[in-house]
């Protein structure tokens, strides 16, 4: 028999981590996650989830952290390598830049903070944000990142797991198409080029599969969101999507507080950011499940809620 303890003087959210570690450990620990393949069948296709890090070594600004992501992602590192997931990916923003700006020093952040994401025993996937080309170039990412197989030192890629497809889109170009650069943009200008759409439309011909999609800003610009947030020609994008009619959701990034909105049976999930609160306390992570049925459920931790994303027909 193990024996666990609580200290009275752990906050709520640390409970709550306990709890999900501690009563799950059984099913957790069932199988060694460096068994499991996308190429296997299984029941389920379970993945971890984290986005907004911007990690650096920079002082404190309003509710930004950036060192202490670093810890924050270890602590939810921890919890995927016990997990049982096909694959952990990250929906952009992974680091920052300094007040002022270096390339190599920026280059620094995103070689510490990759190492540590590189430690989950699995595939491992990147999103594309618009602080990730802050002060380097695209090339500079995906050189000192690594996508899982054929989808690396790609910006927008598909791949399939146990016969759920995922598509990553990059909207990280301005209204010219041209790509983020060193920080020549204007964030709230964020637009996915014609190219990328075309391609987007050939991996929607595929309709016997289920679909997911990754992206950092926002799809759902016809909700109550900013349009400040959304993918500037998101009224291109969406219509492809909703014709496919097996999207089940689009999980997004770059709105630090997270939101939430539907239509024609597309779930739209922004994920709350890692880097927001202070330690002791604060974080952002979650793993996901997607059921045989086709239904989506998010285990929420510390600042991430639990959500349900159930089809309707």
């Amino acid at each position: 028999m193990v024996l666990f303890q609580i200290h009275e003087t752990d906050n709520m959210m640390n409970r709550r981590l306990f709890l999900k570690r501690t009563c799950g450990g059984v099913l957790l620990l069932a199988a060694s996650p460096s068994l499991i393949s996308c190429d296997q069948q299984q029941r389920a296709v379970r993945f971890g989830v984290v986005t907004d890090l911007h990690y650096s070594r920079r002082e404190p600004y309003g509710t930004r952290y950036f060192p202490q992501t670093m810890e924050k992602l270890k602590e939810a590192i921890k919890v995927f390598n016990n997990s049982n997931l096909d694959f952990v990916i990250e929906l952009g923003d992974l680091k920052d830049q300094d007040n002022v700006p270096q390339r190599e020093q920026t280059i620094t952040y995103l070689d510490e903070i990759e190492k540590e994401f590189q430690t989950f025993r699995g595939p491992v996937y990147h999103v594309l944000g618009n602080h990730d080309m802050d002060s380097i170039s695209k090339e500079d990412f995906l050189q000192h990142t690594s996508n899982h197989g054929d989808a690396d030192k790609k910006t927008y890629y598909s791949f399939t797991c146990n016969k759920v497809k995922f598509i990553v889109l990059d909207a990280n170009h301005n209204p010219d198409g041209t790509p983020y650069d060193k920080g020549n943009f204007d964030w709230t200008k964020a637009f996915i080029p014609k190219d990328q759409i075309q391609w987007l439309q050939e991996e929607l011909k595929d309709k016997n599969k289920p679909i997911l999609i990754f992206i950092h800003q926002l799809l759902d610009s016809f909700s109550d969101i900013s349009k400040a947030l959304c993918v500037g020609n998101a009224d291109e994008v969406v219509p492809l999507l909703e014709e496919n009619g097996n999207i089940l959701a689009v999980f997004q990034g770059h709105h630090h507080s997270g939101h939430y909105s539907f239509r024609n049976n597309i779930h739209y999930w922004t994920m709350r950011g890692m880097i927001e609160g202070e330690l002791p306390g604060n974080n952002s992570f979650a793993v996901v499940e997607i059921g045989v049925n086709n239904n989506i459920r998010i285990d929420g931790f510390f600042n991430c809620e639990d959500k349900e994303l159930n089809r309707t027909v």
